[in-house]
């Protein structure tokens, strides 16, 4: 076993037995599964997070296909490795009747004039393309070379995918640490798999991490026990890490919320940076913003919905670490905003009415009337169309055991 490789690079699955995740695409009888074990592939692109298995199943598709198979960084290769990469192409064809599949991991990372020069090669067949990308490929790939190339979506790893992936690493004596008397507790495990927050490559590297430095102060052949605080150290987020399944989650979300209520917006950002420097997912806190702008300001300035849906849309768009100044903005912008609770607390009164009064019946002059039948019993009748009145038609919306109800003015107005 080489040592000096990254395991998580040493645990990349060699068949689809040893691939963990994305069965929506690559399970039996899926389109690109068949693909690939028929060699038939065209051009695609994988679109997903970080460490979710896009260069894994290129890597795997290496394995099973019968072409050559070239790789290209977007961050570090640019036009003339291109124009390598295709005369090595043009030449295998001609001589070997062998066709090049030509894969770019983080594609999103040439520009429009490297995109460009690619096109015709995949046009005209010379190479097939499989682009690797975390950023939308609708905002970030050409236009041209997306439409001539399918799109696969790659989902955020689950916790239990991630357990699966640390637990072959502990178990494979060839690329692994089966070899050695490694022993870790289910729990270390799991807080591993939350701690990596969908990321295989952070899950394995950091196993491997702890690992190592535990090995290092052992002798040869003797067990090596890893508990919670080697994961954390190996993951360098000591002082940050929390547990997405304890109580000190709860209490910094709960902390950032009251933060904003409260009006203070340095403490406000302190504890969105508490949350997204420990590994919090960015749309997690989004969501909690975008709930707060209506919960707590509502109508008292609507724009705060706005730009916390506008935060939460930037974070699914382009990802962490970008995100972080779009959530800042949106929650120093609802911490300053003027504050109203009436839309919440209106709710909660309408609802326990619901509740209790289901079985009330919506009044006739409401109801539609689709059918002559409908109309001939009562339904519609006497409803005055709003527009023919200026709004200002006097007639009851409620059912008449609720009539009188006023739920936006509940504390200022007593109930009838």
């Amino acid at each position: 076993m080489n040592n000096t490789e990254p395991l998580a690079d040493r645990m990349r699955p060699k068949n689809f037995d040893e691939f963990v995740g994305q069965e929506q695409i690559i399970g039996k009888g899926k389109l690109l599964r068949k693909l690939i074990e028929h060699d038939e592939l065209s051009s695609i692109m994988f679109w997903g997070p970080p460490g979710v298995g896009k260069t894994s199943l290129a890597n795997l598709i290496a394995e099973q296909t019968q072409s050559y198979f070239e790789v290209l960084s977007g961050v570090e290769s640019g036009k003339d490795d291109l124009r390598k990469v295709i005369k090595r192409a043009e030449e295998r064809m001609k001589y070997e009747q062998k066709r090049t599949i030509l894969f770019i991991d983080e594609i999103h990372r040439w520009n429009k004039a490297q995109q460009d020069a690619l096109l015709p090669y995949v046009e005209k067949g010379k190479i097939v393309l499989i682009g690797a990308t975390t950023e939308n490929p609708s905002f970030e790939i050409i236009g041209p070379l997306l439409s001539r190339s399918r799109v696969f979506i790659l989902k955020k790893l689950g916790e239990d995918d991630i357990i699966k992936i640390i637990k072959q690493a502990l178990e494979d004596k060839e690329r692994g640490l089966g070899e050695y008397k490694v022993e870790i507790e289910n729990e270390t495990i799991e807080m591993l798999a939350e701690l990596a927050g969908g990321d295989a490559r952070v899950a394995l590297n950091g196993l491997d991490l702890a690992f190592k430095s535990k090995n290092r102060e052992q002798g040869l052949g003797d067990k090596i026990e890893i508990v919670k605080e080697d994961v954390k150290e190996a993951l360098q987020r000591t002082h940050l890490v929390f547990d997405k399944k304890g109580e000190e989650f709860y209490n910094l979300i709960s902390a950032l919320h009251k933060a904003m209520r409260g009006s203070d917006a340095n403490a406000a950002l302190y504890w969105l940076a508490r949350m997204l420097e420990g590994g919090a997912d960015p749309l997690y806190i989004a969501r909690r913003v975008l709930r707060f702008a209506s919960e707590d300001i509502g109508m008292a300035n609507s724009e705060a919905m706005i730009q916390a849906n506008a935060a939460y849309d930037a974070c699914h768009k382009i990802g962490y670490p970008e995100c972080s100044v779009h959530l800042a903005q949106a929650v120093v912008y609802c911490a300053k905003s003027k504050k109203s609770n009436v839309l919440y607390t209106a709710y909660q009164k309408a609802a326990e009415d619901a509740k209790a009064t289901s079985h009330l019946g919506v009044p006739l002059h409401l109801r539609n009337a689709p059918t002559r039948f409908m109309k001939d019993i009562g339904y519609g009748k006497d409803y005055k169309y709003s527009p023919d009145f200026g709004y200002k038609e006097e007639q009851e919306y409620l059912p008449e055991e609720l009539r009188g109800k006023d739920y936006i003015n509940f504390k200022n107005k007593k109930l009838k």
